[in-house]
């Protein structure tokens, strides 16, 4: 019986380091990890970039401006109802938005992974129309999207911007990464 007990012991102690070594690494649990974000410092108008799971995601503080811009040109988006997939449930309005006024998305464009830059309504840019509503131009391969994330008609670009899970920690921390469901 002492002999079986110790071979149980002896068992039990290889394998929990055996077992244990499955496990995602605390890097990989890192990369993978929510990040919060405090959205009080951002300005009206203005975006903050914060990294989740090595990409960068825009959080932005949109303007009533920015807000009436989004209205309007439906008939120039290629999915302006959001009908595939690239968001949340919650994110499935014309904002893409929780709170209409901040907006989360990771700033890849959905063609070839190049970064976008935000371009406000009425930029003297060449390469946008005189009409520009202000969003995101992806000087790569000219892909424009509104101010929601969704993509124009007839741009490189299939799809709208990706929109990350995400939640309020509080009325001024963004949780993302993790989803309210």
């Amino acid at each position: 019986m002492t002999t079986a007990a110790a071979g149980g012991v002896a068992a039990v102690a290889t394998a929990i380091p055996f077992v244990s070594s499955f496990a995602p690494s605390e890097r990989a649990r890192a990369a993978g990890g929510p990040v919060e974000v405090e959205v009080s410092d951002i300005p009206p108008g203005g975006v903050k970039t914060v990294e989740w799971r090595g990409k960068p995601v825009w959080v932005v503080r949109r303007t009533p401006e920015m807000l009436a811009a989004l209205q309007g040109h439906d008939a120039e988006l290629a999915d302006p109802a959001s009908a595939k997939p690239q968001q949340p449930v919650y994110a499935k309005n014309a904002a893409r938005a929780i709170k209409p006024e901040i907006f989360v998305a990771i700033g890849i464009c959905t063609h070839l992974g190049c970064s976008p830059t935000e371009v406000p309504k009425g930029s003297a840019n060449p390469s946008l129309p005189a009409d520009w509503p202000g969003g995101f131009f992806c000087p790569c391969h000219g892909s424009t999207f509104d101010g929601a994330g969704r993509v124009f008609k007839n741009k490189p670009a299939p799809t709208n911007l990706e929109i990350p899970p995400h939640r309020y920690a509080g009325e001024t921390r963004i949780l993302i990464g993790e989803d309210t469901a």
